[in-house]
């Protein structure tokens, strides 16, 4: 199979993975103890909860984002 026909490039792959990853990271920093009726969880206003952990997921979007406009390097360029 010729892989011109492909529409990214090995390292497109590899930033996308590496996007996923920072947005997965993100969501299990946004993860924890829960409050219940009755008793209330005072860690839900946590930093890392708040403001850490979607500041993470946000940027792994953001770079997914710049991982799909790279362009891949043409090897067969000719000039």
């Amino acid at each position: 199979m010729d892989k011109s026909n492909f529409a990214f490039g090995k390292i497109n792959y590899i930033l996308l993975a590496i996007a996923v990853l920072a947005i997965v990271i993100g969501f299990v920093l946004m993860t924890g103890p829960s409050s219940t009726e009755t008793h209330f969880e005072p860690d839900i206003f946590s930093f890392r909860r708040i403001k850490l952990a979607p500041a993470i997921c946000f940027s792994g979007f953001i770079f997914m984002i710049v991982a799909i406009m790279v362009k891949p390097k043409d090897k067969n360029k000719k000039e």
